[in-house]
């Protein structure tokens, strides 16, 4: 919006030239995400205390969690509100792809929101059935695919390996149904990450700092022929988005840390999740996303891995709690050392992503 309101002026004032740069707008974008955090943290805590929006602890977890009882949740609310807030402010608005964003953050958020409603003010603790909040991700992944082939480049459908300068496969009408399998996975494994102080919040901050670097890269002509990788114009601009998310993310995790004066909740994470994993779609880093976020991945490998074992082996489990942190947990590790540790793990996987650029 900023752009479009200062940059025709730059013939008056020739600092306004500044609003076509990306890197700009994008580095601005974190901060007002981040200032708006800071500003909205403490009020959104405080009306969440007021209504009483406090997590419910499992008996089943850690014992050292039962402290957590009665700390607000749905702290994702004003991620999502910040980061929207930033990005009309100082991305492109007439880029089809910033709505696709804003609408995946949004529509994810909702499906969250009602989630976390359910829990915290109807006392359901499964909040949404499971086979309901299933079909409200598959829904919300199709839209937002029908969406991205609408505004489609001659890139949409194709499939890009790590290492490999060329596709590897034109996925064709198989795009559709695996596309949705992407989103509803990644969503829910950002979800299930969710469980310590400040884990997930800090892990997207290095998801989102690497996107923002693959998404500016993909939108250069003379990076993207250097690299070879897939030149997608106007993609250098959800850089803005990225970084929005960051700013949000480093302003939550002010309020977050331990310990936690506010919960993210299935606001956040499904919201999050589900809209990193669209992002990578745009920008064709599907299988790279898989690697930049392997902590992710670790996590939700833990708990099928789990399942698996203690149905096919007679009720023998591989770790003593799934997802993978509560393993870490149980094994005599603070919270803070996991959280740390899983930190350490998500840099390394962001580094490892980003290298893959030049190896091909």
């Amino acid at each position: 919006m900023l752009k479009e309101l200062f940059y025709p002026l730059v013939k008056y004032f020739t600092p306004f030239n500044v609003f076509q740069y990306i890197t700009f707008r994008a580095a601005y974008a974190a901060i007002t995400s981040l200032l708006l955090s800071f500003v909205l943290g403490p009020w959104v805590i405080e009306k969440l205390r007021k209504l009483k929006a406090g997590e419910e602890i499992r008996e089943l977890g850690p014992s050292t969690h039962k402290s957590k009882s009665g700390t607000p949740t749905m702290g994702g609310l004003f991620i999502v509100f910040s980061t929207v807030f930033s990005v009309l402010l100082w991305q492109d608005i007439h880029y089809p792809f910033t709505w696709v964003l804003v609408a995946s953050l949004l529509s994810f958020g909702l499906l969250g929101f009602i989630d976390d409603y359910l829990k915290v003010f109807k006392k359901n603790k499964e909040g949404l059935r499971a086979s309901i909040k299933f079909i409200g991700q598959i829904l919300i992944s199709l839209v937002l695919t029908g969406l991205i082939l609408l505004f489609s480049n001659e890139y949409s459908t194709l499939l890009y390996l790590p290492f490999i300068k060329t596709p590897v496969i034109n996925l064709s009408y198989w795009y559709v149904p695996l596309a949705v399998m992407f989103v509803v996975g990644y969503s829910n494994a950002v979800n299930l990450t969710d469980g310590l102080d400040g884990l997930a919040a800090g892990l997207v901050i290095f998801v989102g700092f690497a996107l923002a670097i693959f998404a500016y890269l993909t939108g250069r002509v003379d990076f993207s022929e250097y690299l070879q990788i897939p030149y997608i114009s106007g993609a250098g601009e959800l850089s803005v988005f990225a970084l929005a998310l960051v700013g949000a993310c480093v302003g939550f995790l002010w309020f977050n840390c331990h310990p936690a004066e506010v919960m993210m909740g299935d606001t956040g994470s499904l919201s999050i999740g589900g809209t990193l994993a669209v992002f990578s779609m745009l920008i064709k880093k599907e299988i790279l996303l898989l690697i930049v976020g392997g902590v992710f991945i670790l996590e939700t490998l833990s708990v099928i891995l789990q399942v698996l074992s203690y149905k096919l082996r007679n009720g023998k489990r591989i770790f003593k709690m799934a997802p993978l942190h509560h393993h870490f947990e149980l094994s005599g590790w603070p919270e803070s050392k996991v959280v740390i540790r899983m930190w350490i793990l998500g840099g390394l996987f962001a580094i490892i992503g980003l290298s893959t650029l030049k190896v091909q």
